[in-house]
């Protein structure tokens, strides 16, 4: 089992370094090899994703990310930037299924910003598409606007598009995760004003059809925000784009206490996979052993689940950080009275003797 280590900037060494800890103490046979990506990599190299790191990452069957992102390469030209260095895996791996979890442990429901009542026992899964969408369509640039309100002035174009095989193939995985749980699909677009996602809930419609056993309701995206605050309780499988997708999973992430509790996993259709949790590198808190390594914890448990077909691996670390949960056990974010303040390497150690 291969896996290439890419922990990038800010605090991803950090957090990383936990989840590679919780890793060796399963004893299983894992070849691990680190590479530099992100602000990191552009300081070593001139480029954040360098050929080697790419290689590594084609090559292996899973990769554990960091995070990547850094203020001071703000003004780099966009393609030299952190964050392309994780488009260009996305794009090179065809990493086309993002599934985001937001589950809210009962040690954590005081954490959430909603009532306890609401959130106990919170279990969604959101499934994002990718590779699509406005981050990826093609027109897009700038240029001096010929028509509209104020023709002759710059203007700035992105251009939102799907094909009918890039909605298929994630309908299809929604569906099939659905039917691992409870058997409900959420598609959310935004059909009464977008032509791309009127096509988009024609598409999912029909392949929800092969899945007589699943029920499926659509919600526009605005309403989707509004009933994740209001109702969390009420999805269990959402599915959407990749726009909505980034938006509507980081809302989630806060109804379960933190962002630094919710992992993820990119699956490309080999069931090669990118793991990362869903926050960013937070570089304001970087270096300071206050990181919630928890988040990258549990994507480890869920490359070892999807990728690496070892299920008993991975139910061991969730059950292990529920664990250290139930023992009052805190990093600063879902510190509350009552409990114990640690720190990113603590968080990391206490995992590990759980394990044991």
């Amino acid at each position: 089992m291969k896996i290439a280590v890419l922990a990038g900037d800010g605090i991803g060494p950090e957090i990383v370094a936990e989840a590679v800890k919780v890793l060796n103490a399963l004893d299983l046979d894992f070849d691990m090899e680190s590479a530099l990506v992100g602000g990191a990599a552009y300081a070593a190299t001139g480029h954040p994703l360098p050929e080697a790191t790419l290689k590594l990452a084609m090559e292996s069957d899973a990769v554990l990310f960091g995070a990547v992102g850094d203020w001071k390469y703000d003004t780099l030209d966009r393609p030299l930037r952190p964050e392309q260095a994780i488009l260009g895996l996305r794009k090179h791996m065809g990493l086309f299924a993002n599934f985001r979890p937001a589950i809210c442990y009962k040690e954590l429901t005081h954490a959430s910003s909603l009532k306890p009542e609401l959130v106990a026992g919170l279990d969604i899964l959101i499934i994002r598409e990718l590779t699509g969408d406005i981050y990826f369509g093609q027109p897009r640039g700038r240029r001096i606007a010929t028509d509209g309100h104020f023709p002759g002035a710059e203007e700035a174009f992105d251009t939102m598009r799907y094909s009918r095989p890039e909605i298929e193939r994630i309908a299809h995985v929604a569906f099939q995760a659905a039917q691992k749980r409870s058997k409900r699909v959420t598609s959310v677009d935004k059909a009464n004003v977008l032509e791309t996602f009127q096509f988009w809930k024609d598409v999912v419609t029909e392949v929800g059809k092969e899945y007589p056993d699943v029920q499926l309701d659509h919600m526009y995206v605005d309403n989707a925000a509004m009933q994740l605050v209001k109702e969390p309780k009420r999805f269990d499988v959402v599915v959407t784009g990749n726009m909505f997708g980034d938006i509507l999973s980081d809302e989630a992430s806060m109804l379960t206490g933190s962002i630094g509790m919710l992992p993820s996993a990119s699956l490309n259709s080999k069931g090669q996979g990118l793991y990362e949790p869903s926050h960013g590198s937070a570089p304001d808190i970087a270096g300071k052993n206050v990181a919630n390594p928890l988040a990258t914890i549990l994507s480890a448990a869920m490359m070892l689940r999807f990728s690496l077909n070892q299920e008993a691996a991975a139910q061991r670390i969730e059950a292990a950080v529920q664990a250290v949960l139930a023992q009052g056990l805190r990093t600063p974010d879902i510190w509350s009275e009552g409990t114990t303040r640690v720190g990113t390497a603590e968080m990391g150690d206490a995992v590990v003797n759980a394990l044991r």
